[in-house]
């Protein structure tokens, strides 16, 4: 059954990490497909070596742009029926998207967002929460939708919905722009508790206080 589901993973310069990231997936999710961003170390070769799909942009053009030509490609599979966003760093489990799909068969959903908030394995700051709760907060008021974490990079959804994706916003506002177009769609969506990794590694990568309020100042501005 899982030879049905693509995992989607944006791809920039993570190439101590990425092998690893997805020898764990392919131990489970066989398809896995890499957009590369403009990658300037060796993380083109080190994905494909651990048996990912590459595709490749020739310059960074930022997250939604990867995440929009990796849904283009896992539709060319006449077979895939869901897409999981998942992120390059390892920070996210493959048992959360598990759970995230078992969830969303059995409840007959078209989209399970991952959330860091519905129980407390993430260990975030104090601030970190408090800005992307605000930034929650901003999002559900202006896409009519009702989420815990709107900026977590870990989302199943069906077919019929990535195919009626088309994501513009390519830098961090991209995920709201996903939930608002979710959020205009009439399908059922639901959200599932994940255990959010931050590693040395990750934090160092962008995954800091700093990071979540650029997200919150790019949902404003954009």
């Amino acid at each position: 059954m899982n030879d049905e589901v693509w995992l989607v993973v944006p791809l920039y310069n993570e190439a101590p990490v990425i092998g690893d990231v997805v020898r764990s997936a392919r131990a489970v999710f066989p398809n896995v497909v890499c957009v590369d961003d403009g990658s300037a170390d060796d993380s083109v070769a080190q994905a494909a070596h651990a048996g990912a799909v590459v595709v490749r942009h020739p310059v960074n053009l930022g997250q939604g742009a990867a995440l929009q030509t990796g849904f283009e490609y896992a539709l060319s599979d006449p077979g895939m029926r869901w897409v999981v966003t998942f992120d390059a760093d390892g920070q996210h489990q493959v048992s959360d998207v598990l759970e995230m799909l078992e969830k969303a068969r059995t409840e007959n959903l078209d989209v399970v967002f991952g959330s860091r908030f519905l129980d407390d394995r993430t260990e975030a700051g104090f601030a970190k929460r408090l800005v992307l709760r605000t930034a929650v907060a901003y999002t559900n008021l202006t896409t009519h939708t009702r989420l815990t974490d709107a900026h977590n990079g870990l989302r199943v959804m069906s077919r019929d919905v990535v195919s009626r994706l088309q994501i513009t916003q390519n830098r961090m506002a991209h995920a709201s722009e996903l939930v608002q177009q979710i959020g205009a769609m009439d399908v059922r969506y639901a959200e599932s508790p994940t255990h959010i990794l931050y590693t040395d590694y990750s934090r160092a990568k962008g995954q800091s206080l700093w990071n979540a309020v650029n997200i919150l100042v790019e949902l404003i501005l954009r």
